[in-house]
Formats: C-alpha cells, structure tokens, sequence
C-alpha cells in the first residue's frame, strides 16, 4: 500500500508584539554558507616514480583534478623516472563542487600522439579529504598506486576564501594520517529501495496536453537514481512515469579501502531525451558512517531513509533554483526522500575477484520488508523494517511578523510552513484538492480553518514601521497554523544528536566568553575557564545516563547501534579530560587550554550530526501576491519534542527569530543582506499522543480560539491566541558610537546611521562620524505575557546601520541584535543592574563581520502611575544638537583629558585622484570631535615629508581604553582656487598601542646598567643584575626567515606607523575583484602618542616636539641599497609548457633595472645568485619592489609575481635592519664584516641613544658600559657578543636583524592573496655621509664540476636464462649489459655479447665512461640540453647522480629481451660482496643493515652487486682534470685497454650441435613418440610383408606345391 501523508495549510496575514518565557539566540548570519563560488589553485610538484611494474618502461605521469589534465614528459627505458616538474591547476567554483573533485595520478607507458599508452596504475583522492585532514591532522607525502606502483610527489593545495589562504604540505607518503600503506581493496554495495514524495516535474497545462493525445494523465516522471564514489559512476534501472519508484537495486563499487574519497554523491534525476534533469542530491559522508579507531567500524548505513532538498516543489520550465537540486548550496523545500542502505565487504587478497573488472556493476536485490499503507488519521500505525511509523504534530503560532520588505508590502502576504511533501491548495494541484476534501472530518475542520485564514488575510493592512518596512498589525491575536504528519519514529537518533548539541553549546559560548575576557584584559579568565570545563564534564556525564534509553525501539540499525558506542566512548573520554584539565587550568596556561577545549568542541559538533534522516526539516515561506519571495529552514531536531529537558531541540516550545532571506543565488551578495521579512514564530514538534504540552512554551496569558466541533468529537488546536495580559514599557536606546565601519562610499569613508527596530517600532539615529552620542526613546511598547518572563528574557532588538548617501538610497553598511536590561515597575532603578553599562556589539555583514557598535539599551515598565515612576533622563545638554537627546551621564562612560602627540613624518606613494598628480597635500586628524592639521607640503614629488614634525591636541577620551573612538585620518590635497580633493582615509579602530604608559621606576634603575662579555668559549652564564656574561659562538650561521623579515620585528613599526590610506568603496562579497589591495591609494607615516593630560610642572616634555626625543633628521637622505637575490621557487606556470623564463627586474624610485639578459630557460625554481646595487634617497625612494617576470620572445614580458619593501622603515627602526649583525667577526673571507660601522662604533652609538654609560672594555677582554679604554681587534668579537643580546639589556635592548635570508612571497596584482611563488633574498643598506661599503658578496650559483665515471663491467652470474635451445631444449641466454646515468638515456653503452650462456655467466671486461657535470652542495648531476628541435635556447635540469646497470638477452631477429636491473645511488649505495656467493639480494632490500658507501668519498670501488642475477663490476671516478691526464678507451680500446674475456669456446659448436640435436629429440623430448612411430613402423612392415607375401601362398597352398 502507499502511504500518503496529508497537509494542512493555513494562509494569513495578521502579526503582532509577543512575549515569552524563554526565546531561542537568533543566527545575526544572513546570508548562506555554501553555494558561492571561490578561488582555488592547487599545485603539485611531481619528483620521481619507483618500483614501476613493468619490463623496460617509458613511463610517463598524467595529474588529474575534476576535468582538467596534465602530462609530465616521457622518460625512456626506466621503472623509476625522475621527473620534477611542477602543475598548477586554477579554479572559480563553489566549495563542495571543489571538494568533490577527485585528484588522480596515473602512470602511462608508451604514451605519444599515435597511441594512448597502456596504464600502469593510478591513485585518487578527493580534495575534500585533502582539505579536511590538512585542517586537523595534516598530511604527509609518497603516493602508493593501486597497482603496486609508487609515485613520490609533493602537491601543495592553495585555497583562497577572501582573505584567507590555507596551504597543504605534503611529505613522505600522500595518505592521511591513519590510513594504511598497503590498503586493501574492498565492495561497496549501495542498496536503492524506492523514493516517495517527488515533485511534480509538469505543469497543469502539459498534462492536460499529455491527457488529450494519450488519453491518460500520466506522472510526467522517469525517476531514476544516479550515485558517484571515487570518480565512478554508476546508475539504477528507470522507472517510466512514476512518483514512488520503487527499484530494489544495488549499485557496487571495487575500491581501495580505507577510500581517500570521502562522500558519495546520491542524486535523484529524472530522464530525458533531451537532458536529464536532476530532482534532489544527498551526500553521504563516510566519516560519519564508520569509526576508524581501534573499536571502530566499517561503513554501513541503514535501511534508512535519507532526505532531499533543493528548489520549489512547484514546476517551472525555467527553475531558477536549478542547481540546488544539484546540491549547490542550502535547499529551500523538500524535494523527495529516498530508502538506501550501504554496506561493504573486504576481499580476499587471494580471491579471484580482485583481478575482475572494477567497473561499477548494478544488481537487483529483493524487497525490503517495508509496509506501504495510505495512512488515516484513526488508523492503527503499521511496524515497518526502517521504524514504526508514528503520527507527528507540528503546532506553529505567529507572533509576530515585522521588517516586511517595502517592495512587497502592497501586496497580500501569506505565510506557509511545511514539512516534507506538501502541496499548495489552489495552485492547480486537483490531486491534493481531492485528498483534503476527502478527508477526516477533523481535516476538513482544519480545512476550514485554511479558509478562513485565507480570507483573514484581507481584512488586515500592513502598516508601514519605516519607510523601508512594514509589519503586520496582529496585536493581542496571534493565528496557529498546525500540521499532522506520519513518519517513523526515530526519535532516539534526534534526541541523542540534541544533547550533543546541548553539550557543545553551551561549551561554545563558555568559551566565547573566555576569549572575550582575554580580549578585554579582565581578570580571571582561568576561573571561568575551569567553569566551562566543570559544566563540559557534567553534560557528558548527562548524555553517558540518558543515551542508552528506548535500545528496543523498532527499525534500529546497526549503524545505530555502533553509532551509540562511538559517541559513548567519545563523550565519556572529553569528560575524563576536561576533568583533568580543569585542574591544570592556570594563568600562564589558559590560551593553551583554551585552544585543546576548542579541539573538544570541533569533536562534540561532529558526533552531533547524525547521517540517518527521520523527519524531514521544516520550511516557513513567505508569499506575495501568489510568488515565493523568502524562507527559512528549521531542523526538525532543533524543535522536536522531548519531556526530558536534555533531550529536547533547541528551539522547541519557545519562541524563534527567524529572519526570512531571499533562496538560491539571489541570497548571495547585498541583495540577500536585506532583510524580507522578520518574524517571531513558536513552534512545537512532537508525537501526537504529546500534544498536551505543545503549548507549555508560550507565553503566558492567552486564551484559546478553537473551531467549534460537533458533540462527542474531540477539540481541535486553536487556530489562534488571544492574549489578554499586556504589559506597557518605555525603551531607551543609548547609541554612543560605532567603529571599523564598512567604507560605504567611494571617497571610502561612510556616513553612517542606525536604524532601531523593536516590535512594531523603528527610530533613527542621526548621521554622525560615527560617534552618536544619542538616546533614543521608544514611547508606549507594548507586550504580551506576563511581566515576570518579559523580565528574564526580553524580545531582542534589531539595530541596522546604513550609510547616508546624498543621492539615492541609503546603503546597507551591517546589523546586529541586542538584548535590553528589563526594569519592572516594583523595582528599584539602581546598583548593579541600572544604569546599563555601553558595551560593544559585534556588527554582521552578510557572513563577515563589518564593524563594532558601543551601545546600551533598557527597557523601562511604565507603572499604574505612569511614567512619572520612571528614572529622570539625566545628561548634558547641548543647545546645537536640538531635541536629540545625549546618553545620560550614569551611562555614558567617564571623560578624562587626553594629549595627543602626532608626529607627522610624510605621506608615500600617493595615487592620481581624478587624473590629477596630487601635488600639496595636508593630513587631516580627528578624535571624539577635535583634531588637527599638518603642515602643508609644498612640493610632494620633491619632498614628501612634513616640515613641521610635532602636533598635539587635547581631546576627551573614556577613562576606559576600551571605549575610546577611533581616530581618523584624511589626506586632502590643496588645489587651485581654494579647492581640496580627498586623497584617501584610514580610521584606526584602537588606540590602546598608542598610550604613553611612562618609565615605571624598575625600568629608572637600569639607566646606569652595566654590561660585561666574556670572549671565551663556553657555556653561557646566568643573567644577574647588572652583569650579563655571554661568549661567542664558534658557528658560523646565517638565519634564514622563512616568511617576511617583517613579520619577526613588527614591520618595522617601532618608530614610524605606516598606515594605508584608502579610496572608493569597499567590495562586497559578491564582487571580489574589489580588495583592500586595490583601494590603497598611498601610505600615511607617522607615530602617536596618547597620554593623560596632568597640569604638573614636572612633566617631562619638550614644548616644541612634545613626549618625542631624539627625533632623527626627515631631510633626504642617500642611501646605497644593495639587494641580494637568491633563488626563487614554485613559481606559476607562464607558459603553455608549463614552465617559465624568469627573470629579476628592481625598480626604487626612478631606478629601474631587468636583467632581462640573463633569464633562466624553462625554470620554475630559478637559482639566480644576484646582487644589485641601487643608489636611492629616502623618502623618496622608499619602496623597493622585487618583480619575477617571465621572458617571452615575441611580445611583452609577463609579470609572474612581485613582492614589495619598505626600506625607509628598516632604515630609521632601532631594531637596525640595514645590515645584518653577523655571528662572528672576520675581516677577511666569505664572511667578512659588510657593515661599514664597526660592532665597537655601533655599540657605543645604540649605548648613547639609549642613555646607557659605555661601553668600557676592562681587562681580560671584559666589557662595561663605563669608563672606554684601548680598543684591538679582540674588542671587534666583545662587541658584536654585545650585540648579538642586545635584546637582554633591560629598557634600551631589543632584537637587532640578524645576518639573515628572508623568503618573501610574490603576489600578483589580478590575483590578490594567493602566491604565485616565493623569493629568497636580502637587502643591505648603508648611507652615503659614512663609510663606503666593501664589495658585494659573491653569491653566483655554484658551477658543477667536471667528472669522469668510469664503470668496468667485469663479469656476470646466475642471470636469468631466457632462450630454449630449439634442438637441445637447453636453457641459455645471449648475455649482454647496458648502462647510463640517470637522466643520459641518450649516452647509453653496451657490452658485447656473451654467446649461449648456460650457466647465467658472462664474461666481458668491458668499460663503460660517463663524463658529466656534478654540483657536490645539492648532489645533483647538471645537464644542459634543448628540450626539443624547437627550443630556442638550451634547459638546465638537476639529476641524482644514479648509475644504472640493465642485463639483456640478445636476439637476432627479434627485439631484446630485458632481463633485470639494478640502480645504485653513487652517494650512497651498498658495498659490493667480495665473492658471488655473498651476493645476496638482501643487499638492496636491507639497504639500512648494509654498510653503506659513497663513490665520491671512496672514489673507486669493486664488488658484485645483485639484480636478476649477479654483476660483478669496478667504479673508477675521477675529476676532469685527472680524466684528461690519464685517458682510456671505452670498451677495450686503447688507450689503457682491457684484457679479453675467457670465454668458452665455442668453435665445434656447429659440429656438436646436429648430434646432440639428435639425441635430445630421440632420447629426451620425443622418447614414447619416437617408440610409438617405430612400433607403428614395425607392425606396418608386418602388414605390408603379409599382404605381399600372402597372394603367393595361398596360390602354393592352393595348387599343393
């Protein structure tokens, strides 16, 4: 039987004020979280291959992710191919088609332009693996072939998401952590049942068309299901014209296990001739359905039935929500649900069927013991195997419905929930006419009230809140809409989901509040901490007594049952370690604790999920005028119904803000941010049979309207509630001010204003910059309940912020939500409740945040004596600002005079505005109202600094630091006629870094430190006051950085504050061609001083430059900037090869130089070694950019990447970037001293500038910062011992640069935030009034160095016999041996031939010589060679220096046979036996318990090494030089030649042959043929001899003779 399940739907549009007794946290998140398309680039560098299987291979790579192929080059004659080249794959997609993509590696033989080559083997992977183990385990790198191959690889994955960059390393083996190396290949087999509640995929009008040329009415239907796993494809039978298919078919997949492919893709199409349309997806996560652990298990999952989402239910031929069918983002309705189940059998290794066909293969099973039945609202509910089904009741009241969209508000308006199929009445659906109107009488009572709802909607106006919304004016009556449906009863999946959920919120916000006290500086942040841990431990303990309830419940699975332990185990042992952790929980150790509570908080969230559907989720609709204009989607969990509190969804029986937002594409971007509709709903899902408590959640004070029923029938839902209880409040909202505002208009500033929404009201605040300062007051609020609940939890308040635009609309800058302290009438208006204290709300931009808002709200309760009983406004008043209203002096924060010292220093690499050279600019700085302005530039491109320096301006500021302002620069320029044109702006959001905080009195006591070093060599001593011994270490070492030098010493920042000054709006999110890289106009330098203004006369500052001392000169200065380029690596790809030709290129200031000369050919690691020295004169020329570009021979050069210095800041910070301070002090080598101050000049330069006596160097090489004596060199190494802990000396010491090599990234300007490559490089820097620098270091590449190996090939044993003598049938073989050195496949050399070898042994004495190029640093053979008969220049590549040696069988008329080989490691391979007896082939499998040798050290070396047999071989290596003073010919040719071998001798061969062929066919090979041909010949002859003889004998017998 079917079962049909029968909906109800109530359409109204009536809305009031609500209030209940405890109300869900509503998502501040608007817009949705998947479906938008991002960038991706992922890059793989692929090295080399191993253990090919395979005779004499010419392998070559193909890397696929998704759709998009590349091929590595083909190497000849190898079963391990060293390749190193490097792909990059670019995609624009959305984040789960991303995810899905599968990487695969495969091998090819013989593959060119003819043929296709044959696979060798493959490995895949999807990058949603890749992704989700890097974020939590990381991933390690040799990727394993799933036929016996390997292929080392190293693939790096770049994932941009906005701002963010995540990069994926890979070493050693490409599997995730866990999974085997050796995996073993298994069955998935996806069992499909049936489906059931289909949409229609026809209009009305099709199948009345359909119904007059057929004659039937027909489902217009053809469903069929489509599953992907692992990059396969496999698909069910189609069912003709159905809406419940039913199939009863399995689909089964041969893969690996465990799968590196983590979802399976289970989508419900329905065919077409012309294109197959897809109905609904679902993936199947088989992290969630197996364990992994040392109890865990494998994946199964049901027979349970799993939920489809995606468009509208309502057919269109154009359906706009099309790819939410395809699982592209969050489904708006129900679209079908399907019955599955998974489960997955190991195979033998041993078993036949693994050498089958892996194709996907589909098989008909039996069917399952599902009963279908139309059920009844009276009938008796059916066991099924999936669950027994139930009859559920959704109860549903509207209290609200305010923030209707302007656009739609002049229209009717209706509201529908849903839950699973549901269809509309009086769309055209006659069917579901039918059904209703034959229905129960109980449903056509509801009917009725969908009528009379339907009617109400008319009567009722919308009343406009602000010019922007309207709310629908239900007051005291709030319309019910209820919904009964039948499902099976899996209510114990939900419940224990639910406690999980339980336990992880309120982890989550436990741990928001830590972080917000460590954020805001507040004591005690261990105390609440350790209050999170004890709540964390309780609720395990929790769900530990409540999870094993209702284990005979029907239809329970196995994943249900293993499912259970798992999270039993889980959850017992978070507890156990949040027990023990609250006891380690201490001051110095809360962010490191916090961080592993996070770790519990990701593991509560993913047990939480539960695979296997029941009830599907519930939609709430909002329709206009017949169209769906917004939705929201509840899950059914977060309001299910439970009587224990824990078990209970989140949001059941109270009541939910939902904001309705627009479906599908149209929700991305600043469309999606407004909000269609607002509405206060109560919502209950439970058993029918618990309908008593469905409306224990509300707030109190109703009554219920029922409809009336005849006699004897039972009572109804109410179809709406009057609530008679109505409390009357006054709501003040104190906006105080609001910063890192959205920059909303193209100047890149805003003028922003706040929108307040409360109930059925909205005020607005006026537009200021952007410090309000105001109160806002909502007279007469009306709500409904009782005033104790109102009390404990208010409704929230909706705040939104535009930007005021002259011209046009204003524009949506972000919201927030905010909950007002409640005071009732009895209560007293004072400590510590009221006043309100300001505090800072975050503001929400769609998904991102978009700023900070300072404000307090209160909501007062207006007595029986009115509001005379509520506390007086009390505040400053201001005459300019009119009737607006300031925030009141008990809430506003407490001013106290501030001074604040602005050190202008200049303005740098300022933009064209409006065509136009900005040339006199001035800065602009304000603060709470007050500001100042630099001084005027006379000549920006001559001298962009300022003229005058220090300016201050005194400002009231809170007491408290965390509520002052932001403080906002402006750049204008001064043009003609009085003119000024805005440059561009910054705000700087906080001014805690700037405060002057004084020398405390610890810090006075050093000012005459003493210093003392030792040099001596030893260990260094403890610190003690004033005495602080080190010595110098004997090492010589260069720190290399691997990111910006920057990043390591605050950017330089300690004296100037460079800050980057913006122009034009900000991008949105769906716009993200717009960054914050492309609206920086220039750079602002300067340093802030913030301090408390005291009137003493001891006060210690200058009167012209204020708190500033030892302020150094802004004149020009020259400077020699010498930059020193190392290499560069993983750059992108420019051309289409997929290679580069890079290239250096300097530009600072006007100098520019390209070394476009001397470009690498086809490099994507360029080893460059270059110095340049640029002559530069700071400001300005204060930018150094470093740029890669990629030389092209016909057309403009293409930027690959560029990575820009701010040198000035380095020249002036104190950390004195200029030149590295060196470990050691040499006057001569490679290491010599650059700087042309000595380490003696420079400390007793840094010991006068920080006020420090010194240095005086005593006897026995002491050192003391008093009293300087007679310096020698020994005093050099005291003094840079000195400097080297500069960052020891209290109060004047901090980290100086050390000799260092920093790696910079290179960015392009089309593609902000992702690398396209990194450089390694250093820049010097030394003025031009001292000293003149020595020479640049010599840091060239390093040339190879010419080698000779000369390989003698003595003799062989125990090869492989190939050959059977076609006479003598003896095993023999025509030995001879090859050899080359990997990556020479072209200088291959062979021996003779070793004729008919019986016994394995070859004798040949011959020599083999390979001169080559060798680098002993990298111990990489250098080859230079063309590419190909096109290239136009040769290609330098760096090989492991590996001999190979290869044994062959010789034939005549056919092509060798291969017959082994062996590849030896010249840097490290084993030592050879002595003996072929001690050969063993251990010798290459046990390579760490052999003694291991290096041709380069031990320079000759003899022995017998194994591969198919054994080679006894000699390796001479000799230098160039010694190659050409004592030469030797190749084979056995003069010079030096070799002995011939003593071969047998095989000159009778051709006599002894015939005969022993003879013999082997008669004795050996054909011995009973041969006797069977003789026997057979014998008893011929017989034959022959009686009939010949017997015609005569008969004749004598005959005549008697």
């Amino acid at each position: 039987m079917t079962m049909k399940i029968i909906y109800l739907r109530l359409s109204h549009s009536t809305l009031t004020t609500f209030t209940l007794r405890c109300r869900s946290k509503p998502d501040i998140k608007m817009e949705p979280s998947s479906g938008r398309p991002v960038d991706y680039q992922a890059r793989e560098s692929l090295i080399e291959a191993r253990q090919l299987v395979g005779l004499n291979m010419d392998p070559m790579v193909c890397v696929e992710i998704g759709e998009d192929k590349k091929y590595t080059s083909m190497k000849e004659s190898t079963n391990c191919p060293y390749y190193n080249e490097y792909f990059v794959f670019d995609f624009h997609v959305p984040p789960d088609v991303m995810f899905d993509k599968i990487l695969k590696v495969s091998v090819m033989h013989s593959k060119n332009l003819l043929r296709s080559g044959t696979l060798v083997g493959s490995f895949k992977m999807d990058v949603g693996t890749i992704y989700s183990h890097f974020t939590t385990n990381g991933l390690s790198c040799l990727t394993l072939m799933t036929s016996q191959l390997a292929v080392r690889a190293t693939l790096n994955v770049i994932l941009q998401f906005e701002e963010n960059i995540l990069t994926l390393y890979f070493r050693n083996l490409l599997l995730p952590e866990g999974v085997p190396a050796e995996r073993q290949w298994a069955r998935y087999y996806l069992k499909i049942y049936r489906a059931e509640g289909l949409p229609r995929m026809n209009t009305s009008i099709m199948a009345n068309v359909k119904k007059a040329f057929i004659g039937e009415n027909k489902d217009l239907v053809d469903p069929y299901v489509q599953v992907q796993f692992a990059g396969q494809k496999g698909k069910t039978s189609v069912q003709k014209s159905c809406y419940e298919p039913i199939w009863n078919e399995q689909i089964v997949f041969t893969e690996m296990f465990p799968p590196l492919c983590k979802r399976i893709k289970i989508q419900l199409r329905d065919s077409d001739k012309v294109n197959d349309v897809a109905i609904g997806t679902h993936f199947l996560d088989l992290r969630k359905i197996s364990n992994d652990g040392d109890k865990g298990f494998l994946p199964t999952l049901g027979p349970a039935w799993v939920n489809m989402y995606g468009s509208t239910r309502t057919y269109t031929l154009m359906d706009e929500y099309q790819e939410l069918n395809d699982g592209l983002g969050e489904g708006v309705s129900f679209r079908a649900r399907l019955l599955i189940s998974l489960g997955m059998e190991l195979l033998d290794t041993s078993s036949p069927e693994i050498t089958s066909s892996t194709d996907v293969q589909m098989e008909g099973i039996p069917n399952i013991s599902e009963v279908n039945m139309i059920i009844l609202v009276h009938f008796l509910i059916s066991q099924t195997a999936t669950g027994k089904v139930e009859e559920f009741f959704l109860f549903s009241s509207f209290l609200e419905a305010t923030m209707v969209d302007r656009k739609i508000g002049d229209k009717p308006i209706h509201f529908e929930v849903t839950i699973g199929t549901f269809h509309h009445l009086g769309d055209g659906d006659e069917e579901e006419t039918e059904l209703i109107n034959n229905s129960s009488e109980e449903e056509m009572d509801d009917d009725g009230d969908l009528q009379y709802f339907k009617k109400q909607h008319v009567r009722y106006a919308l009343i406009l809140i602000h010019r922007n919304y309207f709310h629908l004016p239900y007051f005291e009556r709030k319309p019910c809409i209820y919904i009964k449906s039948w499902w099976q009863d899996q209510r114990r999946r939900l419940y224990n989901a639910n406690i999980i959920d339980n336990i992880a919120d309120k982890l989550e916000d436990g741990l928001n509040d830590v972080q917000e006290i460590i954020k805001t500086e507040k004591a005690y942040p261990e105390r609440r901490l350790r209050g999170v841990l004890e709540e964390l431990s309780q609720g395990c303990r929790s769900f530990l007594s409540l999870a094993n309830k209702d284990q005979s419940q029907s239809g329970r699975t196995k994943l249900d049952k293993e499912r259970l332990k798992l999270c039993l185990s889980e959850v017992e042992a978070i507890g156990q370690q949040a027990k023990t952790m609250r006891s380690q929980v201490k001051k110095s150790t809360v962010r490191d604790k916090l961080k592993l509570a996070q770790n519990f908080l990701s593991k509560l969230r993913f047990l939480a999920e539960e695979p296997q559907h029941s009830v599907p989720d519930v939609f709430i609709w909002m329709i206009s005028n017949g169209k769906r204009i917004a939705y929201a989607r509840v899950p059914s969990k977060d309001i299910l119904y439970s009587s224990i509190y824990e078990e209970k969804g989140k949001d059941c029986g109270k009541v939910k803000t939902i904001f309705l937002r627009i479906p599908g594409k149209k929700g991305f971007g600043p469309a999606g941010w407004t909000v269609q509709s607002k509405i206060e709903i109560y919502l209950w899902l439970g058993l029918s049979r618990q309908r008593k408590d469905y409306l224990s959640g509300l707030p109190n004070g109703f009554e219920e309207n029922k409809l009336s029923r005849g006699p004897g029938l039972p009572a109804s839902p109410p179809i709406s509630l009057t609530y008679m209880m109505k409390q009357i409040f006054q709501l003040r909202v104190h906006m105080y001010q609001a910063r890192s505002l959205f920059a909303a208009d193209s100047t890149g500033l805003s003028d922003p204003f706040a929108r307040v929404f409360f109930s059925s009201q909205s005020q607005v605040t006026e537009t200021l910059c952007p410090t309000w300062d105001q109160l806002l007051v909502f007279e007469n609020v009306e709500l409904f309940g009782e005033a104790s609940e109102l009390r404990d939890d208010p409704p929230i308040i909706v705040i939104e912020l535009y930007d005021q635009d002259t011209v046009g609309k204003a524009d949506f800058m972000g919201r927030t939500f905010a909950k007002p302290v409640v005071k009732m009438a009895d209560e007293h208006y004072g400590p510590p409740r009221f006043p309100p204290q300001l505090e800072y709300y975050q503001i929400y931009r769609g998904n991102c945040t978009a700023g900070e808002m300072l404000a307090a709200f209160e909501l007062l309760q207006i007595g029986p004596n009115g509001k005379a009983d509520l506390p007086p406004i009390d505040g400053p008043t201001d005459i300019d600002r009119g009737p607006i209203l300031p925030v009141p002096l008990g809430i506003r924060p407490v001013l106290s005079k501030y001074r604040i010292e602005v050190l202008f220093w200049g303005l740098r690499d300022l933009k064209r505005v409006n065509l136009a050279q900005v040339d006199r600019p001035r800065v602009d700085i304000e603060c709470a109202g007050k500001g100042v302005q630099s001084a005027l530039i006379s000549n920006y491109r001559k001298n962009p600094n300022f003229s005058t320096l220090v300016k201050w301006f005194e400002v009231d500021l809170p007491e408290n630091e965390l509520l002052h302002p932001p403080l906002n620069i402006r750049v204008v320029d001064c043009r003609a006629f009085g003119r000024y044109t805005l440059v561009g702006s910054h705000a700087v959001t906080t001014l805690r870094k700037f405060i002057y905080r004084g020398a405390d009195k610890q810090a006075n006591n050093w000012s005459t430190t003493v210093v003392t070093a030792t040099y001596r060599h030893g260990l260094r001593k403890q610190v003690i006051p004033n005495l602080i011994y080190v010595f110098i270490y004997t090492l010589i070492c260069v720190q290399v950085y691997p990111k910006e030098l920057e990043s390591d010493f605050g950017n330089f920042e300690d004296w100037l504050h460079s800050f980057n000054l913006y122009r034009g709006k900000a991008g949105d999110d769906d716009d993200q061609n717009v960054t914050d890289e492309d609206r920086i106009v220039g750079k602002f330098k300067v340093r802030n001083c913030l301090f408390f203004f005291i009137d003493d006369e001891n006060m210690n500052f200058d009167s012209n430059m204020g708190m500033f001392n030892n302020i150094p000169s802004n004149d020009p200065i020259n400077v020699l900037v010498r930059i020193y380029v190392i290499r560069a690596t993983d750059l992108h790809p420019a051309d289409i090869n997929g290679k580069a030709d890079p290239y250096i290129a300097i530009k600072l200031g006007k100098t520019e130089i390209k070394d476009k000369e001397n470009y690498i050919s086809k490099q994507l690691n360029p080893l460059f070694g270059k110095s340049f020295d640029v002559e530069a004169t700071f400001p300005m020329d204060s930018t150094l950019t470093v740029s890669i570009y990629d030389w092209d021979l016909v057309g403009t050069d293409d930027l690959i990447g560029e990575t820009k210095i701010d040198l000035e800041n380095r020249f002036y910070s104190k950390h004195r970037a200029t030149c590295g301070i060196t470990r050691a002090y040499a006057i001569h080598g490679y290491n010599v001293w650059r700087d042309p101050m000595k380490p003696t000049h420079i400390l007793a330069k840094l010991c006068k500038d920080g006020k420090l006596d010194g240095p005086h160097y005593g006897p026995a090489g002491r050192v003391k910062v008093e009293n300087r004596g007679k310096l020698n060199f020994i005093y050099e190494h005291l003094a840079l011992t000195v400097l080297n802990h500069w960052e020891e000396i209290p109060r004047a010491g901090c980290k100086l640069v050390p000799e260092h090599v920093e790696t910079r990234p290179l960015l392009h300007p089309d593609k902000p935030g992702i690398e396209q490559g990194r450089i390694e490089m250093w820049v010097d820097m030394f003025p031009k009034d001292m000293t003149a620098p020595g020479p640049a270091l010599d840091i060239s590449p390093r040339k190879p160095k010419k080698f000779e190996l000369r390989v003698i090939i003595w003799n062989t044993d125990e090869v492989v016999l190939e050959d059977d003598d076609i006479f003598t049938g003896e095993k023999s073989s025509d030995i001879f041996v090859r050899g080359w050195l990997k990556g020479q496949q072209e200088d291959k050399q062979d021996t003779d031939v070793h004729y008919h070898s019986i016994t394995g042994e070859g004798n040949f004495n011959w020599r083999f010589i390979y001169p080559f190029d060798y680098l002993m640093a990298e111990e990489k053979i250098v080859i230079s060679k063309k590419e190909s008969m096109f290239a136009w220049d040769e290609t330098e590549y760096k090989i492991p220096a590996r001999l190979n040696l290869q044994v062959w069988d010789a034939d005549h008329f056919s092509a060798d046979d291969f017959l082994g080989a062996i590849e030896l490691d010249l840097n490290r391979f084993p030592r050879g036996a002595k003996t072929p007896k001690q050969c063993t082939i251990e010798m290459v499998t046990n390579e760490g318990e052999m003694p291991m040798v290096s041709i380069f050290k031990q320079k000759r070396i003899k022995g017998w090494w194994p591969f198919v047999g054994k080679v006894e071989a000699e390796l001479h290596l000799l230098t160039g030089e010694e190659a050409e003073k004592s030469p030797v010919g190749e084979g056995r040719n003069e010079p030096e030649p070799l002995e011939k071998p003593n071969r047998p001798d095989v000159a009778l061969l051709w006599f002894l042959i015939p005969l022993k062929a003879v013999k082997r066919l008669v004795c050996d090979q054909y011995r009973w043929l041969t006797i069977k041909i003789v026997t057979v010949l014998l008893l011929l002859a017989i034959m022959a001899l009686f009939l010949y003889n017997m015609p005569g004998y008969m004749v004598k017998k005959m005549l008697g003779v």
